[in-house]
């Protein structure tokens, strides 16, 4: 007799938390950047509101509440499931301070300033700072600023830490994968976080060992768009 295999289907795997803060994160972050880089004043206008965020606990901005929209967080699609409150507080939390910090610096850039991540250009924070340094050596104030970013007794002074890094970032006119610092932030709000966090910064700092390529140093565009 002869027997007909029954098809085996794997249940739908659910899709990590820390994913989909980096999904909404770049989704959020997509039309932004490309409204703003053509001067398109809806845009300008709502990363003038995000720079205000910057290093703040997201609850302390009610301007962003209607801006930055969570309702993938909230709502499960397929492959997803209901987040958890403690979730669904981390998550809106790294989002926020993602968002912010993207904000702070695009602005006056006329380059995108959040890029993904890829093998060949890393992107994270780590290969970041790096490329702040000569390819020769170690500038150790720079790398004491990752350092101190690391050791952040929490999520606020994290981000405050960060701004300051930023600030080199903008003026270098190097960028970041801000989807992926997202998922980070996300992930170092949990116990045992930080300490992951840390290390993927450090292998993200020893992954950027060549010079930055002057092909890939953006023009600076100075505009008053940022005034408001």
């Amino acid at each position: 007799m002869t027997t007909t295999p029954t098809s085996v289907f794997a249940p739908p795997v659910a899709v990590p938390v820390h994913q989909r803060v980096a999904e909404l994160t770049a989704t959020h972050i997509g039309p932004w950047q490309e409204g703003y880089l053509n001067d398109r004043s809806q845009a300008v206008a709502a990363l003038a509101r995000l720079r205000r965020g910057a290093g703040r606990e997201a609850g302390e901005t009610p301007d962003l509440w209607n801006l930055i929209d969570t309702d993938a967080l909230h709502t499960p699609a397929a492959g997803t499931r209901a987040l958890g409150e403690q979730e669904l507080v981390r998550a809106e939390n790294a989002l926020h301070a993602a968002l912010t910090l993207w904000a702070f610096h695009q602005q006056s850039r006329g380059a995108p300033m959040h890029r993904r991540h890829t093998r060949e250009r890393p992107g994270g924070l780590g290969a970041a700072v790096r490329r702040l340094m000569p390819a020769d050596g170690i500038d150790e104030p720079v790398r004491k600023r990752l350092v101190r970013a690391g050791t952040a007794p929490d999520l606020v002074s994290l981000t405050q830490r960060l701004r300051d890094i930023v600030v080199l970032l903008r003026r270098e006119d190097i960028s970041l994968d801000y989807a992926l610092l997202a998922s980070q932030l996300y992930c170092w709000q949990w116990p045992d976080g930080p300490g992951a966090v840390r290390r993927r910064w450090g292998r993200s700092f020893h992954e950027q060992r060549r010079p930055r390529p002057a092909s890939d140093e953006n023009t600076t565009l100075d505009t008053d768009k940022d005034a408001l």
